[in-house]
């Protein structure tokens, strides 16, 4: 097994690639944007993760690194594309099937195909399936917990969920424990001798609805959690009471650990993968819904806040500090801050200056708005009459408290408490 196709070469897909690359794997690896493939091929970047630059550099400068839109012939191949929801939190499958039909004229006999998406749980079969209608030639493995006899023309699929976090990823793909849920259990063996040749955590066999559960179930579990810690800050907000030195007092407690409030929740995996639990047994799942709209509320929530405050003034300006869906990263994908900065532009009365130092244009989002504009920070600060602190990156922490006196300050994140 040296040979890797991986499709997709976003957030999980490129620096998992560059990673066996430099690890001794020759990997192709495949993407429907031409830019970014364009960028793999001269050794560059389209997105960013604290050192991928120098990995992904390494890579192609070894030739273990190429990049293509089309697929190849591989002994493994990994599919690392979105698996978004759509209108009614319904999962989208559709890039994980058009990946999945695009490597089917490339596989032989014991060729390995594992999902990394994360995904709803049946979605490993559906890969199968998928596969045989494609290739009716080869034999595709069923779901069963028994071993079962290799045979001729027979290839095998698993489910290994990234559990990866952003600014750390190059780091957890190594260390973390990884899943690995088989179709069948000779998959489930075969994955884990390839996972075991780059990772140091462990590597945990099970079946592949399992393990699609249990990345669900992850996400769900911080999801419950940050919605207490979103709600109790509302609740405070009408009791005048500051959360922030509230938990800080809770949490000396032995068995309580409340987490931090903020904006929402953002992120392809924590705002959207409760909803794939939701969406699979919507009657059973009642506390995972519940948190899920507590989060996204939560939003809605801080731009009247911000609108309540703008009141005060003749011609108000806002200075949005931060876009992305979390500390020091360039994602912004389901961000809770684009969402704010997004409703309060849609008042024509305000003024939006947006701040985020890790890109250098505005979202599709937020294009288009003519009363927002994205600018440095010491232009905001100037400008601004209230300014609203959306992201905690660390670039924001050393804003003058002096200046700060001077203006409204709406700090979501607790960083200037």
């Amino acid at each position: 097994m040296e040979k890797v196709c991986t499709i997709g070469l976003g957030y999980i897909g490129l620096p998992t690639a560059s990673l066996m690359a430099t690890k001794g794997f020759q990997v192709h690896g495949i993407d429907i944007n031409p830019e970014a493939v364009q960028s793999i091929q001269q050794g560059k970047v389209h997105i960013y993760e604290p050192d991928l630059d120098v990995l992904v550099k390494a890579a192609v400068q070894s030739g273990n690194l190429t990049a293509s839109m089309e697929p190849q012939k591989a002994d493994i191949f990994i599919l690392a594309v979105p698996t978004p929801f759509i209108g009614n939190h319904k999962p989208d499958l559709s890039y994980v099937e058009k990946a999945t039909r695009s490597i089917a004229p490339y596989l032989e006999q014991g060729n390995l195909v594992i999902l990394e998406s994360t995904s709803p749980v049946g979605t490993t079969e559906k890969v199968a399936q998928w596969l045989q209608e494609e290739r009716p030639d080869l034999i595709v493995p069923a779901r069963s917990i028994k071993k079962s006899m290799k045979k001729q023309n027979q290839i095998y699929i698993a489910h290994c969920p990234e559990r990866v976090l952003p600014g750390q990823i190059l780091k957890e793909l190594v260390t973390n424990d990884r899943i690995i849920g088989g179709i069948d259990q000779e998959s489930a063996e075969k994955a884990k001798l390839l996972y075991k040749k780059f990772v140091s955590g462990n590597v945990l066999v099970t079946d592949c609805r399992t393990a699609e559960m249990a990345k669900l179930t992850e996400n769900s579990f911080r999801d419950v959690n940050i919605a207490f810690a979103n709600e109790l800050s509302i609740v405070c907000e009408t009791m005048d009471i500051n959360v922030w030195e509230l938990i800080e007092l809770a949490n000396r407690h032995p068995r309580v650990n409340i987490l931090q409030p903020g904006p929402g929740v953002g992120g392809h995996c924590i705002a959207v993968d409760p909803w794939f639990i939701v969406d699979s047994a919507p009657e059973s799942s009642r506390l995972i819904r519940t948190a899920r709209e507590v989060n996204d509320f939560k939003p809605h929530f801080i731009s009247e806040k911000v609108k309540v405050k703008a009141n005060r003034f003749k011609n108000p300006v806002i200075a949005c500090l931060g876009l992305a869906f979390k500390a020091d990263i360039d994602d912004l994908r389901e961000s809770p801050a684009v969402t704010i900065t997004k409703e309060l532009a849609a008042n024509e009365n305000l003024t939006l200056l947006a701040v985020e130092p890790h890109v250098n244009r505005l979202p599709d989002a937020l294009q288009g708005k003519q009363n927002l504009e994205l600018v440095d920070l010491d232009y905001a600060l100037e400008k601004a009459d209230i300014i609203l602190l959306l992201v905690n990156h660390r670039f924001f922490a050393d804003v003058s408290k002096d200046l700060l006196r001077e203006k409204v300050v709406i700090d979501t994140r607790g960083m200037w408490r």
